[in-house]
């Protein structure tokens, strides 16, 4: 097995992640087995607890994990479901190292940084290689160099080196600010940083050089010169209209063939040439008519800024269906409490997405959003806390439940129409938070004759689509086509208790779990299109292949397009 070791220096927020997917497809493209794992320094155990206007998006895998959202990118990417092992926290290193001496397991040993806990950092990814039956293990580390929280995963990757000098390839990615007042790339902080992981005994095979604008030959020399690397190591990444032309990008520099030789990789038979790419390139790129679609969350906020990495999924899923399409999205980032408090229109929308969240903050304004799609048959999708939202504006608004509300946002309503699960509870007493909550891949039934049941089957028949099912976690289809695998991550539910006068009302039960306990999925049939899903069908749209859900949404927004 060979490792590459991805690190970042200068600035957070470079895109190590997109850089690290790109390095992982352009293998893959040539016959390699991939795989890629996320690092990260904090002491949280898993991503789960974390505010995502602190960390971004929480990313769940089909085997139940809550990890970063660089997950989300490798599988888009690679168009593989990782597993728990593809991530790792500072918090669940050290946990193992204690809890593995609390049991005696090093038998009196001394338990040190060097070498236990670089120990179980290697092993870690050495399993995640071979769980992934991976012929290169690419890692991302979290950070920036020269950051006290990261090192012990840079020792393990130093380490990892010494043992086997001709199985690990170190990437450095770093950053060239373009200085308008002076007209030219600087590279000093690019210099500095890789003086930095010189000093931690780590000279990079390559530099990656993230910037505004492509790196020139002088710059590519004076990087050479400082860092002690030819200049055909060093690759330009400039910034891009799309993450989906990285690839194509890093490719154009031959960065395959130079990452194969330094390993010493086989050269395998299969090489596309990565065609995929370039064909969703043309696309992207033919893509001209606008489509104004708002995004109604509350996870937007931070400071003086707005940033949408706390809904990057979904933001993607609508871009790889409108392309395929020939659309342009024009995404506007609807804060529902400023909404709530008649600041913002939806009139000129043609469609309206509310996502996941949590808590009550903002709630209203959400019901709110709910209430004009649904009135004015602007087609809507809700996700997950979205669902969940259109089922309490339908009870307020159609059944005339004034207090309707959910458990989590009123724990006293007199009309719980969505409460939280029964095994939950007892977590929450108990106040265990982290990695308690229903996750991961399940099965959905979809009732024949919906709307659901026939976007399914217009834009899902491939029984290899990730939707369909998970061979990689023996979730194999029971044969019936109307069962679905889709990722989740919730506490609460809708109630039962209510099911009956809903439907009475016009209100469909679309999709259930198996048995018929759980309801995973709702919509109007005297709406062209308002769909809500407890579970979330972003996790695994792919760009090569969009979510149903996505495809049909965009397909009813362009149909109201004003």
């Amino acid at each position: 097995m060979k490792y590459i070791f991805v690190s970042g220096g200068v600035v957070s927020g470079l895109g190590k992640g997109i850089t690290s997917s790109s390095i992982g497809t352009i293998l893959q493209s040539k016959g390699v087995k991939v795989t890629i794992v996320k690092i990260d320094m904090y002491l949280n155990v898993d991503a789960g607890t974390i505010r995502p206007q602190e960390h971004g998006e929480v990313f769940v895998t089909a085997d139940g994990l809550e990890t970063d959202q660089d997950l989300g990118n490798y599988e888009r990417f690679l168009n593989l479901s990782l597993h728990k092992e593809n991530y790792m926290t500072a918090g669940q290193v050290y946990k193992s190292v204690i809890n593995r001496e609390r049991a005696f397991g090093y038998e009196g040993e001394d338990v040190e940084a060097i070498p236990h806990v670089t120990d179980e950092i290697i092993t870690r990814i050495t399993k995640a290689g071979k769980i992934n039956n991976a012929d290169v293990v690419i890692t991302e580390l979290g950070g920036t160099v020269g950051e006290y929280q990261n090192g012990i995963f840079f020792e393990a990757s130093r380490i990892l080196k010494l043992r086997q000098p001709k199985d690990v390839l170190q990437i450095h990615v770093t950053y060239l600010p373009f200085l308008k007042n002076i007209g030219e790339l600087k590279s000093k902080p690019a210099q500095q940083s890789v003086q930095l992981l010189n000093g931690m005994g780590i000279q990079p095979d390559f530099i990656v050089a993230r910037s505004e604008l492509p790196i020139d030959r002088k710059r590519k020399e004076k990087l050479s010169i400082f860092c002690n690397l030819h200049q055909d190591d060093i690759i330009s990444n400039p910034d891009l209209t799309s993450i989906y032309e990285v690839p194509l990008y890093l490719e154009e520099q031959k960065f395959g063939g130079k990452i194969i030789r330094k390993l010493g990789l086989k050269k395998k038979i299969t090489d596309t040439g990565l065609s995929k790419w370039k064909k969703l390139k043309v696309m992207r790129q033919n893509a001209k008519s606008k489509l104004k679609i708002a995004l109604v969350g509350k996870y937007f906020v931070t400071g003086d800024y707005k940033l949408t990495d706390s809904y990057v999924s979904v933001v993607e899923a609508l871009k790889q269906a409108c392309w395929v399409q020939c659309f342009n999205p024009v995404f506007s980032w609807i804060d529902s409490v400023e909404f709530e408090n008649g600041k913002i229109s939806l009139w000129d929308f043609a469609g309206v997405i509310v996502p996941q969240g949590w808590g009550s903050r903002g709630v209203e304004g959400k019901l709110k959003a709910v209430r004009y799609a649904r009135e004015n048959k602007v087609p809507y999708l809700g996700l997950c806390f979205g669902m969940q939202m259109a089922s309490i504006e339908f009870a307020r608004n159609v059944l005339k439940m004034d207090l309707a509300n959910s458990t989590e946002v009123d724990p006293k309503t007199k009309n719980p129409v969505i409460h939280i699960m029964p095994d939950q509870a007892g977590y929450l007493a108990k106040m265990q938070y982290g990695g308690t909550i229903r996750i991961g891949s399940w099965p959905c039934k979809i009732k024949e004759g919906t709307q659901l049941d026939k976007i399914y089957k217009k834009y899902g028949s491939n029984p290899k689509s990730p939707w369909h099912s998970d061979k990689s976690f023996n979730m194999t289809p029971t044969g019936a086509v109307n069962i679905v695998y889709e990722r989740h991550r919730h506490r609460y539910e809708f109630n039962n208790d209510y099911r009956e006068q809903f439907e009475k009302a016009g209100f469909v039960i679309s999709g259930t779990s198996p048995d018929g306990k759980l309801v995973e999925a709702i919509e109007l049939a005297d709406h062209p299109f308002f769909i809500g899903t407890q579970f979330h069908p972003e996790y695994i749209a792919r760009p090569h292949s969009p979510h149903p859900i996505f495809l049909a949404f965009v397909k009813a927004a362009s149909q109201n397009s004003r």
